[in-house]
């Protein structure tokens, strides 16, 4: 129970205050959301790479991981829409809900308060996977426009340079000087905080109203996801901490960004909008739930 509680609670106080300060101020989300993509972020994955001291079979491990378990989730989210002949934009909308987990927002300090700093080594690889996969095969899924679009979206990504660049830096093993090394540190302590605030002013801006269809589209992201990614794990011979973290990362609520990605490519931004927020909302239930089975 301290686990979980050491796991969760930092986690809703930050979005909470997030949420408090989002309904008493009138804050620019679009530059907080600009700041965390294009400086934060990229200089998490950096330095996550390059101190890393994960074993490449394990990074391999999770990765391939990944990328069954999208597939699998492509496949059954898009059969289901047309099985209960949903409109274009819902069933756009549920693919999207169904494959954009919040790995960052609340996976990475998830995993970093429950299962420590070797656990948050490969909770940076699964999100470097993601955001590659979402910039790059995203609007192809959204849009239908092809691999050249996805790929001049995943060149523009400063997180794309960094994940280029932090391999590189542990390939060669080269020593970052100490001022940069602070100043990318400094940075990347404050990607985590940044993006649960974010999190609660995105919450205080929209209002709890659901339907069927949201309660079946977040479904399909807390529960159906993680069981999926720990079959596949078990598929692929992921043990220990790389197993739990492909599960816990796949058992993520719906990615606020995901709201972005929809607006550009095409779906239903109402639905998205409250399948992120009551996703979000049951994700404080079933993610200690998913914690405590993989914990036993």
């Amino acid at each position: 129970m301290g686990v979980l509680i050491s796991a969760v609670l930092p986690i809703a106080l930050v979005a909470l205050s997030g949420l408090w300060a989002g309904r008493v101020f009138d804050l620019d989300l679009k530059t907080l959301a600009r700041i965390n993509i294009y400086v934060l972020l990229p200089a998490l994955v950096l330095t996550g790479l390059y101190q890393s001291t994960l074993m490449l079979n394990s990074a391999v491990g999770i990765v391939v991981g990944f990328l069954l378990h999208s597939t699998v989730l492509y496949l059954l989210s898009k059969g289901l829409g047309q099985v209960l002949n949903l409109s274009d934009d819902s069933r756009k909308s549920l693919v999207a809900t169904t494959l954009l987990a919040n790995s960052g927002n609340i996976g990475l300090p998830f995993v970093l308060f429950a299962l420590g700093e070797a656990a948050l080594d490969r909770a940076v690889i699964y999100l470097i996977a993601s955001a590659i996969f979402v910039a790059s095969i995203g609007p192809i899924f959204l849009k239908g426009e092809g691999l050249k679009v996805g790929l001049q979206v995943t060149l523009k990504m400063p997180v794309f340079w960094a994940t280029i660049i932090g391999v590189a830096l542990q390939a060669i093993a080269w020593q970052v000087p100490i001022p940069i090394d602070r100043a990318l540190q400094l940075l990347s302590d404050a990607a985590i905080p940044t993006a649960l605030l974010m999190l609660g002013i995105q919450l205080s801006r929209i209002r709890l109203s659901f339907s069927v269809y949201e309660l079946f589209a977040a479904s399909l992201r807390l529960i159906v996801s993680p069981l999926t990614a720990y079959s596949i794990g078990r598929l692929i011979g992921l043990q220990g901490l790389d197993l739990s973290v492909l599960v816990i990362q796949s058992a993520m609520p719906v990615a606020v960004n995901t709201l972005i990605w929809v607006s550009e490519f095409g779906g239903d931004t109402r639905q998205v909008a409250k399948t992120i927020v009551l996703s979000t909302a049951l994700s404080f239930v079933s993610l200690p739930v998913v914690l405590w089975l993989l914990t036993r």
